[in-house]
């Protein structure tokens, strides 16, 4: 094999790996998966940006992030039911919002309007809003059980 050969073949598979990094979803890309915004908090495992949205060490720091947003929204502004969550996460100026609130009601089985999520509830919730944000649900059940255990009470 010639030199020549050899380096088409090192950049084809360079070029490949980079093709299927950039085809995943800039949630999952980014360690991100809810796809929280550049804001002033200092998150936990937090890697840096890319200029709109956050980036983070492992998909579990992003996740923990996540499902302490969602502690904040239910602590701070007395948000616990799927359409309040989503109407402040994905509000309608950027999103179609009762879309985003019938996928996630569809995908966990509760009700829009369910009073007080559960532990449990908040862990569907945040799989379904994975799925709803990347078009896509890749982590484990136990990655988000205990990013959200950690994210709610700790």
């Amino acid at each position: 094999m010639t030199n020549n050969a050899i380096a088409a073949a090192i950049a084809a598979v360079i070029a490949g790996g980079l093709i299927m990094h950039y085809s995943k979803p800039r949630g999952i890309r980014n360690n991100n998966p809810l796809n929280l915004r550049i804001s002033g908090d200092n998150w936990q495992g937090l890697a840096g940006d890319d200029g709109e949205f956050f980036q983070f060490e492992s998909p579990f720091y992003g996740l923990r992030a996540a499902a302490r947003t969602l502690r904040t929204y239910r602590a701070k502004y007395g948000l616990a039911t799927i359409s309040e969550i989503i109407n402040r996460w994905a509000p309608d100026t950027e999103n179609d919002t009762q879309s985003y609130i019938a996928s996630v009601s569809q995908k966990t089985g509760l009700f829009p309007d369910q009073e007080v999520l559960s532990a449990s509830d908040y862990q569907k919730v945040i799989a379904a809003m994975i799925y709803h944000e990347n078009g896509e649900q890749p982590y484990p059940d136990e990655l988000i059980k205990k990013a959200v255990v950690e994210g709610l009470y700790s």
